[in-house]
């Protein structure tokens, strides 16, 4: 047990009212009881991924074909119940580029140690950042190589680690490597500690977890989803993906506001999808007369996914479901990016600009900054004011050409800044090879 043990322990007894409120499972595997592995093959490096959550789960799938591609075992570690459960479901099948799927463990130095003892990692990549103290020094005394892939640490949270420098700082001095989004992100590493030849600027790998040759496609999914909620396909479809608290109204009434303006958009149809399912209810208050997808879709028998409905009277519509709002964007004329007009920093905007789909948000994507500069910058993405939304539907619902320039410069933004996966992967597998 460490100093930092004891602070942990601290802080954990002092939060416990608020992280006792979520049930969690897992805890023996939080404390670093993983299944006992047997060494790596000789000459086969064994690289272990961490990826915290379902996004950066997602993230890493490419990264982790390209890894197994270039002859490392790959294996990969979550934290949350439902990072675990996507990583389950992505990895855990014949012919997959993962070999074993684990908890990541909590950072008390006993935990790391009987995590490590039992994984045996040659090389640890962490997703975006998770620098965690006990288990970067864990790693460096027993000369495991670690570093940090598709690194980003944002404005907000480095003026948290700045005022802990003095604690954490110890841990990116001790990085093997970080490479990451954009060179804004790259002064903050190296403000950090990240020696200046340790830190490289790769891109992010999230414009290769799109696949632009989809775009204009509405496959069997969303055309089922279309004929249960009873979607006009002649009128125009706004959808609102993973929407927060007070989005849905505020949609709503600039899309009404827009029709007003332009009388010839009446009808236009809008699809909300609120980003947490706790929300579900609020937001179809927010809606009046919307249609549920869920009732929709038991009425159509349970699991199935979809059967003809009568189309709502009012135009609106609820997914109140979970794993389809990509099908739905594929139905969109225009989307709109949820968290961005409530200053909650942004929903990830890369599923629908792949798709070649007009882009709306509010002023804050802080969270997405690297891709939505790029994306406005092109072109297919419009960023503004919550007072300005009304106007900006009326004129790209009214005029299809607008909508197909910025379907255009999407799909060609997308298509320039591919290759971050790639990248990564040689310079980790290189490091891999220098510690074989």
């Amino acid at each position: 047990m460490n100093l930092l043990d004891v602070m942990y322990g601290i802080g954990a007894v002092a939060l416990s009212p608020i992280w006792a409120r979520k049930a969690r499972g897992g805890w023996k595997q939080r404390l670093g009881h993983a299944p006992v592995m047997a060494a790596a093959r000789m000459g086969v490096p064994r690289i272990l991924l961490h990826a915290v959550s379902v996004g950066e789960v997602s993230a890493v799938r490419g990264l982790a074909t390209e890894l197994a591609a270039g002859g490392a075992e790959v294996i990969l570690a979550t934290t949350t119940d439902t990072g675990l459960a996507r990583a389950k479901a992505l990895f855990e099948a014949p012919g997959s580029p993962v070999a074993a799927v684990v908890r990541y463990p909590l950072d008390f130095s006993r935990s790391v140690g009987r995590f490590l003892d039992a994984v045996k990692p040659d090389v640890v990549v962490l997703v975006e950042l998770e620098v965690w103290p006990n288990f970067v020094a864990a790693c460096k005394r027993r000369k495991i190589a670690i570093g940090v892939v598709n690194g980003r640490l944002s404005e907000r949270s480095f003026k948290g680690y700045r005022k802990i420098r003095g604690v954490i700082g110890r841990s990116f001095v001790a990085l093997d490597f970080a490479l990451v989004q954009d060179e804004p992100y790259a002064q903050r590493f190296r403000y950090m500690g990240v020696a200046l030849e340790r830190c490289r600027v790769t891109g992010t790998m999230k414009w290769d977890t799109v696949d632009p040759s989809r775009a204009g496609v509405v496959g069997p999914e969303a055309e089922a989803i279309a004929a249960s909620l009873g979607l006009d396909r002649a009128r125009p479809v706004v959808v609102a993906g993973s929407t927060a608290e007070g989005e849905e109204a505020l949609v709503h009434g600039a899309l009404e506001e827009a029709v007003r303006r332009v009388p010839a958009l009446a009808g236009v149809q809008l699809i909300c999808a609120p980003r947490k399912p706790e929300r579900f209810d609020a937001a179809a208050a927010a809606l009046p007369g919307c249609v549920r997808r869920s009732v929709r879709k038991q009425a159509a028998g349970g699991g199935q996914v979809g059967a003809g409905g009568a189309a709502s009277a009012t135009g609106r519509y609820l997914l109140d479901t979970l794993g389809e709002l990509g099908a739905c964007y594929q139905l969109a004329d225009v989307v709109v990016i949820g968290r961005t007009i409530v200053p909650l920093g942004g929903s990830d905007p890369m599923e629908p600009a792949g798709l070649g789909k007009p882009l709306v948000c509010g002023r804050h994507m802080h969270n997405f900054s690297t891709v939505a500069d790029a994306l406005e910058a092109g072109g297919g993405l419009r960023r503004l004011g919550e007072a300005d939304l009304a106007g900006c539907f009326a004129e790209l619902l009214a005029s299809s050409e607008t909508r197909a320039a910025m379907s255009r410069a999407n799909l060609k933004c997308v298509a320039e800044h591919r290759g971050s996966t790639r990248r990564n992967a040689e310079l980790i597998l290189s490091v891999a090879g220098d510690r074989g």
